[in-house]
């Protein structure tokens, strides 16, 4: 009897709908809203970038992400380098009719080294390591790897009137598995790869649409994105 008794509850905790990620609809396409800006201090090499995201499970209304960033950033004379410190805060939504949210404050360290292959090639290579602090967390750290690819297509440079090419490829590494409460994460977080046609309107500002594929452990989806790249 008691043997028949665990059986059952096993099938049911089994069979039971469960929770969290896996009631994500994958199929459903996401978008992400975004705008990114950076500029310089005169002829310093100090200056500043930022970008706010608003990001969506669906095309609009169903919250996934309300990100706010911005960081000081250097470049040291001679060097083909770009050095950010920053400060993020980010309110995560819960998929569906769930309206609850969670914040998170982000501190993070960024190198950005771009390398040109002669013309129509232009490729960044950006370094991150990310300290978080995320509600009902413990402390947790990232790093993050992304190199992006723009191709001219129409002009030899990405300057104004031109139609490109965007790529990019992030992956992001856990920097421990254990974030309290008993609860754990996998070393390997997320990877991001992405695909846009953008045109460049005028010189430091250009618009992006493309398309890209998040994949995690548990889930992958994509997600709809248009941008607007400002540099001033």
């Amino acid at each position: 009897m008691k043997k028949r008794l665990y059986t059952a509850i096993l099938l049911l905790f089994i069979l039971a709908p469960q929770k969290g990620n896996s009631q994500i609809n994958q199929d459903q396409v996401g978008a992400w809203y975004m705008y990114f800006f950076n500029t310089t201090f005169k002829e310093s090499p100090w200056g500043f970038q930022g970008d706010i995201q608003y990001r969506n499970w669906n095309l609009g209304g169903d919250l996934e992400q309300l990100l706010l960033r911005g960081g000081l950033t250097y470049t040291p004379k001679n060097a083909n380098v770009k050095f950010t410190l920053g400060y993020g805060n980010v309110t995560t939504g819960a998929f569906g009719a769930d309206k609850s949210t969670t914040t998170e404050s982000r501190v993070y360290q960024e190198a950005l080294f771009p390398v040109n292959f002669g013309k129509r090639f232009f490729t960044n290579h950006r370094f991150r390591y990310e300290q978080r602090f995320v509600q009902n967390q413990d402390f947790r750290t990232r790093y993050r790897y992304n190199f992006f690819l723009n191709i001219a297509l129409n002009k030899p440079d990405m300057e104004a009137k031109t139609i490109y090419l965007a790529l990019y490829n992030e992956i992001f590494i856990n920097g421990q598995r254990n974030i309290g409460d008993g609860n754990t994460v996998e070393i390997f977080d997320r990877n991001r790869f992405y695909v846009a046609t953008g045109y460049v309107i005028k010189k430091g500002f250009k618009v992006q649409l493309g398309i890209m594929n998040q994949t995690t452990n548990n889930w992958g989806k994509s997600q709809l994105q248009l941008s607007l790249h400002h540099s001033f």
